[in-house]
């Protein structure tokens, strides 16, 4: 994939801006070496699928989650698990960091579900997500749900002094119904198709704003939708301790050296598969330390009912819980405590978004502190 540059004003100055090849109907000519390397990955991404426990899946979600940790990080943006998990679960007020974050979630979410249909995408579907993923941003209206219809650029104060500058707007929505076409391909593997689409995405940057949360978006769908897994590994976790090679990887994609990023992007979705197993691992000892510390209480005691929904719920509240486990505020209440007095949840304090009492909170504080680690989240509220 290639391209070039076009002449572009603004502000009544010159400068130039990048026009990508359309890619829809391309062909992908990739040497031996990079069509093992997606092999591999894309047998990576089965195994995870096939060998995982059942368990696996609520969890496996979680760490999605964590990719978006992951890329706020990048980006200057640091919230705790324990307050991003505190705004998914509605936990009264919690930092703008933690709410921006928690909407990636549920557009994480989203995607995979829509991938799980194995319909085709649509330009609409990509909407739902910039809306949703907008929710508590300031910025104009004209820009949420819809393609930009102004010059963006990246770096710098303007397009003369960026260090990259997309295509003009006029070109966008042309060159989008380009990448949803060869996204829609059945021709092309899985993991070159979700290395080239990731790339043409930021090289169109079609959004005023959270291009790189769903250009990550379109990894995660293409990887489900296309090889079958209900949550493939968590790439964008491994793509964050790269910024470097990742940004390297976009440039050769720019630069007709599609190939080299191909075979980068391979490498991490292997590697993110591999860490998968690990990270079950890690998990594995968290539940047996959980289950030493239940030592005493019935096997049918809600209070080890509860374990099975935190790796879905890292924090609960009574209604949570009474409502997850179909029992009653009561027993919701002794179930908490009695996981509180063995260790395994603590107590955690949202200041209220109205009048009244305050609701309790409780954190799963091992497992916070295991998703926080691999996403490279801080470590205190």
């Amino acid at each position: 994939m290639s391209g070039h540059e076009v002449a572009i004003t603004w502000h009544g100055h010159p400068a130039r801006a990048w026009m990508p090849d359309a890619i829809a109907d391309g062909s992908l000519d990739l040497p031996v070496d990079v069509v093992r390397a997606t092999e591999r990955a894309a047998a990576g991404v089965r195994r995870v699928g096939d060998r995982l426990p059942a368990g696996w899946e609520p969890l496996a979600r979680l760490l999605l989650r964590a990719e978006g940790i992951a890329s706020s990080n990048i980006e200057g943006l640091r919230a705790p698990v324990v307050q991003i998990a505190a705004a998914e679960a509605g936990a009264g007020t919690v930092p703008a960091n933690a709410a921006w974050v928690a909407d990636n979630l549920a557009v994480v979410d989203d995607a995979l579900r829509v991938a799980r249909t194995k319909a085709p995408l649509r330009l609409k579907d990509l909407h739902r997500w910039q809306r949703r993923l907008m929710h508590h941003a300031d910025v104009p209206a004209r820009l949420i749900g819809a393609l930009r219809n102004d010059q963006s650029w990246i770096g710098g104060r303007g397009p003369q002094d960026a260090a990259y500058v997309p295509p003009p707007p006029d070109a966008v929505p042309a060159l989008v119904d380009d990448l949803v076409a060869f996204v829609n391909r059945a021709d092309v593997d899985a993991v070159t198709q979700a290395a080239v689409s990731h790339a043409q995405f930021e090289t169109i940057h079609p959004y005023g704003d959270g291009n790189g949360r769903i250009g990550r978006l379109l990894v995660l769908w293409v990887l489900a939708r296309r090889i079958g897994v209900a949550v493939p590994p968590p790439t964008s976790v491994l793509v964050a301790r790269d910024p470097g090679g990742y940004l390297a990887g976009l440039y050769w994609f720019r630069t007709d050296e599609t190939a080299r990023w191909v075979g980068w992007f391979a490498h991490v979705v292997e590697s993110a598969a591999d860490a998968s197993f690990a990270w079950a691992a890690e998990v594995d000892e968290v539940l047996a330390t959980w289950n030493e510390r239940l030592v005493g209480v019935r096997a049918d005691a809600t209070a080890r009912r509860v374990l099975e929904i935190l790796p879905t719920h890292p924090v609960l509240s009574v209604g949570t819980t009474a409502a997850e486990l179909s029992v009653s505020t009561s027993t919701a209440h002794a179930a908490l405590i009695e996981l509180e007095d063995r260790k395994i949840l603590t107590r955690h304090q949202v200041p209220n978004t109205g009048p009244g009492r305050p609701r309790q909170w409780w954190l799963a504080h091992d497992l916070a502190d295991l998703v926080g680690g691999w996403a490279g989240a801080p470590r205190a509220a």
